[in-house]
């Protein structure tokens, strides 16, 4: 089992390069990854997926505690998400599930079943933890906090090439305003808001390279942990 505190937390908006750093540091350092977003993509899928009125709260719970989710490759390597057995690392990143998620990520009950659920992974060894509200409420003793930001139109950019990758077509003015609109849902919602986490370090990634992004977090931890 592990200290609970042995988490590196990183917050942030959307992105902001959370995920792709967050893995390339887990494997650097030997640490599990956790990505809390993909939780509640799977979530969201999910409801999608069992056709649940995604305006009930009360059925989008009931859907949430229904989930069976697991998660393999635990260092971020080849990390895959499972939901029932069935393999949905790719589904939940499509853009129906990207329109929809808000609707869960603002259910506090929804809320507390995923956080139970992350914190679970969190005890099990070493963590680096990624997401919107690491630091502040889910690993809120985590021993290094960093939030990773950069401007609106490069998280645009950085999201259009994954989607294009992907194979997704992209309107870019549409995309940034919908990044936009997450970040004011994710910023002014009621249950743990987006917020940066009082004692942590702040990165603006916007001119950094992925290499420089991952080297910085990396020192930063090895100097926590």
């Amino acid at each position: 089992m592990s200290d609970i505190t042995d988490i590196i937390a990183i917050d942030g908006p959307a992105g902001a390069g959370k995920s792709s750093a967050a893995k390339r540091v887990a494997q650097l350092l030997g640490m599990a990854y956790l990505d809390t977003g993909a939780m509640y993509r799977a979530a969201t899928w999910y409801a999608i997926e069992s056709g649940v009125n995604l305006d009930a709260p009360d059925a989008l719970v009931a859907s949430t505690k229904a989930m069976n989710y697991e998660v393999f490759g635990g260092d971020g390597a080849d990390q895959r998400i499972f939901v029932d057995g069935r393999d949905v690392t790719d589904a939940i990143r499509k853009p129906e599930v990207t329109r929809n998620i808000y609707k869960l990520d603002q259910n506090p009950s929804v809320r507390d079943r995923l956080v139970a659920l992350q914190r679970e992974f969190g005890a099990k060894r070493p963590t680096v933890a990624e997401g919107r509200d690491i630091g502040t409420v889910v690993f809120p003793k985590a021993k290094c906090k960093i939030y990773l930001d950069a401007s609106l139109d490069e998280r645009a950019r950085r999201r259009a090439v994954q989607l294009q990758a992907a194979g997704i077509p992209v309107d870019m003015a549409a995309l940034a305003n919908e990044i936009n609109e997450r970040d004011r849902r994710d910023r002014t919602r009621q249950t743990a808001p987006l917020r940066c986490p009082d004692d942590a370090v702040v990165l603006d990634t916007t001119h950094m390279r992925f290499d420089q992004v991952v080297q910085r977090i990396a020192e930063l931890a090895r100097g926590a942990l």
